[in-house]
């Protein structure tokens, strides 16, 4: 299949792009920045002055969505905040535009989604089948977004919104920050400990989205998060085990909001959330288990 992908040069891109190039697909990624093709893979510019990216991508069987912000940089300041939300929004009003232009439409539209739209609970489970919606920042930009993103299905495209939890990676994400502290020795349990942490590994990321594409029963939102999520305490005390370090000095609620602003909330509150769409399907997540990931990504 001929696939195009926003953001195909970031943390899941190219995880993804490289998985897709080694089944035989060829890879169209969109860019604002002029690159050389290589076997399979291509770059069309995009969100550039002057750009005509739906001149140059000619026949289109799916598009994946992963542009935009990375919400694990930085402090959430309003300007920050500005360029999250607007990264998004735009990348997405850029896709719908493209498809609308097209002669030969793609069949499927893969768009990153997030668990953020849920409210936080330290009670609730949430499946595909949960209609909460928080009101936060977070939640605002992914119902926006998802909303932006099911346009495409006027032209007949299959839509997937990919509700991504805490992806655990080395090479980006919310890992590498979670685990500075017990490498420095001085590790502990964040805020009061019993918030949920519903994690998944950047290799079950990569595998979902593929799963996603292959099967054509998936649709609407998709929770891409482990089968067992687990409490903000078991996760620090997992990484302290896993690194032999010790698990020992609790950071307060209030420190965290002083440190991150209104970015403490991704560590301070969270939702337990199950993958119950994939796993219907037939899904085998490869790391199920928090200490089989870690184990996988810190050793």
């Amino acid at each position: 299949m001929r696939i195009v992908i926003a953001g195909g040069t970031g943390f899941i891109g190219e995880r993804l792009t490289d998985v897709l190039i080694e089944k035989g697909h060829e890879v169209i990624i969109l860019t604002r920045k002029e690159k050389q093709p290589s076997a399979n893979k291509s770059y069309v510019v995009w969100l550039r002055e002057g750009a005509t990216p739906e001149k140059e991508l000619g026949k289109v069987d799916l598009i994946i969505n992963l542009a935009g912000v990375s919400i694990n940089d930085g402090r959430w300041t309003p300007k920050h905040q500005k360029q999250i939300y607007e990264s998004r929004m735009i990348a997405t009003d850029e896709l719908v535009r493209i498809v609308k232009s097209l002669t030969n439409k793609p069949s499927v539209l893969i768009n990153a989604s997030a668990i953020g739209i849920y409210p936080a609970s330290l009670t609730v489970t949430y499946t595909e089948n949960s209609h909460e919606v928080a009101t936060d920042f977070l939640a605002r930009t992914v119902k926006n977004w998802e909303a932006k993103a099911q346009q495409v299905e006027q032209y007949g495209i299959r839509t997937a919104f990919m509700r991504f939890g805490v992806v655990l990676g080395n090479e980006g994400g919310a890992l590498p920050l979670m685990v500075l502290p017990y490498k420095l020795f001085v590790g502990g349990t964040v805020g009061a400990g019993n918030q949920w942490v519903s994690w998944v590994h950047v290799t079950d990321v990569v595998r979902a989205i593929v799963f996603a594409i292959e099967n054509p029963h998936l649709n609407g939102p998709v929770n891409v998060t482990a089968p067992h999520p687990v409490t903000m305490k078991e996760f620090g005390k997992t990484i302290g085990t896993v690194l032999k370090r010790p698990h020992w000095l609790p950071v307060p609620s209030f420190a965290m909001k002083l440190a991150l602003g209104e970015k403490s909330q991704l560590v301070l509150e969270g939702q337990q959330v199950l993958p119950n769409k994939l796993l219907s399907e037939g899904f085998e997540f490869a790391y199920p288990e928090l200490r089989l990931a870690l184990e996988d990504l810190l050793k």
